[in-house]
């Protein structure tokens, strides 16, 4: 019982940590376990999705045990942003990375040593540095002020096997391992499959950790997939940012190159309107980068195109889509970048667009990155197949006719998320209805003569040839490169003439999909046979071989399905009813009103931000205004009931914000 009565008293300090800082009155599925075996002493592992309150779990924890919280993580301009985002919610934080001075750095460790701070994020490649580790150990020890937390953010960067393997993470356990006590010691990502999670837990050495995997479905996310060529996509991004002109995006591409081309071209069509683009790579000076970050952040520049080097640090939350222009290297990155949108937990659209030269491209800078590895040709090797594994995974949600939600879910081990899924060979009616594939109309094609005959083709030829060069034959294309190989002389040689080679190619993709056939790695891959080949090889009169294909019924129809399913998410958040079972469609009082109020919230909340020199979202997030656009406060203790508005922000915003909901009430109401 007594242990009980603690527990519970334990659990009512951080929730009201969470109400006092955060403006929160309850956790989030998976915050109160982690937070919880946090406090009471026991090593911790957080696996979920972008926005679903990863920090929280921590940074609750970190203000309310005594000493100092180390938080590891490699990203600098992270860093800044959490850290002035606490200190707008009224805690004590602080970081030390390359951003600051020999003399900043001195001045921190300073304060650190006096028990200014109650939280300090780190840079992994600081950890072992001799002050740093020395001003650690001084801390960690008896006598000194106390190391009860170090948290791991992004902890999937430890992994090989993930897509993003950090060498200076693998300092951390080495870190834990000099300092004279032994703190709790909690690991957090938002994208790691059960393979990832091991590798995790062993090499940062976490003992019997208390284990969270909240789901990776992020419901409020809508994704999309489209085949185009590179002029299509072009023009395709451009339409879509000027119809969704009042929105925050990014769109990523995969080289600087690409960037720059891009960026001109959509700077062209949309600046003359007013909407202001902005680009982010490496190949950027620094001061370049930061303006273009910052004028992002601040909504100044509503729409920012980069390479996957932006990003990873921005906290922002009201990103409403996110658009990939390239295929990236793999299901981790893109579910982690396209993630960045709605982060608030608002509605937000994932768009991927992509075609065959993507592909070519990321199997290229595969190769060219581990060209001349002499040093270690081994691990270089598997560290190569390891990543056309994940390529290889990317390809098949490129090409799949299924629920991209399932598809998602099904790599990272999470089949039991979706309670419906659509399929192959099921009605476009049925699935997630939040994904392009589950709200595009279908027809069903019977292609199994097509299908049997490149089957057959590949093992007449070897399994030597790759798609392209397969579909070609089987059209019965004369050229040098047919010739050459005395494909002309193979069984099965133009025997499907009469259909395009286009379609013939993605019947081969479907059957490499469905493992019938199977693709090597490489720069140039080869097609041979897969472990079901046999089945389309064989003639069984009792189980005859058959194979069909989903093919788009129209995509003017199918775009305007995807457009009614975003529509819908965006009415659904904006409390807006959808008719159901003869209901009629019925919406909240004051919707109109609301709309014309928080426009003027949310120029109130960018005044503070231009004062104070923050992104306004570390003033409030735009789910913040939008409650207050509902509950209307009146007193500062009823704006206290607004979700995400703390003690601290009333303090120093909650009378401007509740004056301002005043003269609007005033103005509209009906005169006597």
């Amino acid at each position: 019982m007594e242990q009980a009565d603690t527990f519970e008293r334990t659990m009512d300090g951080a929730r009201e940590a969470l109400s006092r800082y955060f403006g929160y009155d309850s956790f989030r599925p998976g915050q109160e376990r982690l937070v919880q075996a946090i406090i009471s002493g026991r090593d911790a592992l957080g696996v979920m999705p972008t926005g679903a309150g990863k920090s929280i779990c921590y940074q609750v924890p970190a203000l309310m045990l005594p000493g100092i919280t180390f938080v590891v993580s490699p990203l600098v301009s992270l860093m800044g942003d959490q850290v002035r985002a606490l200190k707008a919610a009224g805690a004590r934080p602080s970081y030390l990375n390359s951003s600051l001075t020999p003399a900043q750095q001195n001045t921190v460790l300073k304060r650190a040593r006096e028990g200014w701070y109650q939280i300090m994020y780190v840079a992994p490649e600081r950890l072992l540095e001799p002050r740093f580790l020395s001003f650690a150990q001084a801390a960690a020890a008896e006598g000194g002020i106390g190391v009860p937390l170090v948290a791991v953010d992004e902890a999937h960067c430890i992994s090989q096997w993930g897509q993003d393997f950090r060498p200076s993470y693998l300092d951390i356990a080495a870190f834990i391992e000099a300092l004279p006590c032994r703190p709790v010691v909690a690991a957090f990502t938002a994208t790691a499959t059960e393979r990832v999670r091991a590798d995790i837990v062993r090499a940062l050495g976490l003992r019997r950790p208390e284990t969270v995997v909240t789901g990776f479905d992020r419901e409020n996310l809508f994704f999309s997939v489209e085949e185009m060529g590179d002029t299509a996509k072009a023009a395709w991004i451009r339409d879509y940012a000027l119809t969704h002109a009042d929105e925050s995006g990014i769109v990523y591409c995969s080289t600087r190159k690409a960037v720059d081309e891009l960026y001109l071209k959509l700077a062209h069509a949309l600046e003359p309107v007013g909407i202001h683009v902005a680009r982010y790579h490496a190949g950027m000076s620094q001061p370049d980068r930061t303006e273009n970050q910052v004028a992002f952040i601040n909504d100044a520049a509503p729409v920012i195109v980069a390479t996957n080097a932006f990003g990873m640090g921005i906290d922002k939350p009201n990103v409403r889509y996110v658009i990939h222009n390239n295929v990236p290297e793999s299901i981790e990155a893109y579910y982690q970048e396209a993630g960045r949108a709605g982060r608030d937990g608002d509605p937000a659209a994932c768009y991927l667009l992509w075609n065959g030269n993507d592909f070519r491209l990321r199997r290229y800078l595969i190769d060219r990155e581990f060209e001349g590895a002499a040093r270690d040709p081994e691990a270089a090797e598997f560290a190569r197949q390891n990543r056309y594994r994940l390529l290889n995974a990317m390809e098949g949600y490129c090409q799949t006719t299924g629920c991209l939600r399932g598809y998602i879910l099904r790599y990272f081990g999470d089949e039991g998320a979706l309670g419906v899924e659509r399929v192959p060979g099921e009605d476009a009616e049925g699935g997630c209805g939040r994904c392009s594939n589950c709200t595009t109309p279908y027809e069903t094609e019977d292609v199994t003569d097509i299908a049997r005959a490149a089957v057959l083709f590949v093992r007449d030829s070897g399994g030597r040839f790759g798609r392209a060069l397969v579909a070609e034959a089987l059209h019965g294309a004369n050229n040098e490169r047919i010739r050459n190989y005395h494909l002309d002389d193979v069984a099965g040689y133009g025997s499907l003439s009469h259909e395009p080679t286009g379609r013939i190619k993605d019947v081969i993709g479907q059957l490499i999909g469905r493992g019938y056939l199977v693709q090597s790695q490489g720069q140039y891959p080869v097609v041979g046979l897969g472990p079901h080949a046999v089945e389309a090889i064989a003639e069984a009169p009792d189980s005859p071989f058959g194979f069909t294909m989903k093919r788009r019924a129209s995509k003017a129809r199918g775009r305007a399905r995807v457009q009614r399913a975003v529509d819908l998410l965006r009415d659904e958040a904006a409390g807006i009813a959808p008719a159901q079972a003869g209901m009629p469609t019925t919406r909240r009082p004051h919707v109109g009103d609301d709309a014309d109020l928080f426009e003027r919230l949310r120029e109130l909340r960018r005044e503070f931000a231009l004062e104070r020199q923050w992104a306004p979202y570390m003033i409030c997030s735009d789910k913040a205004l939008r409650g207050m656009c509902r509950q209307r406060p009146a007193t500062r203790e009823e704006l206290l009931e607004v979700p995400g508005i703390g003690e601290k922000k009333v303090e120093d915003f909650g009378d401007a914000f509740i004056a301002e909901i005043a003269r609007f009430e005033e103005e509209r109401a009906p005169e006597a």
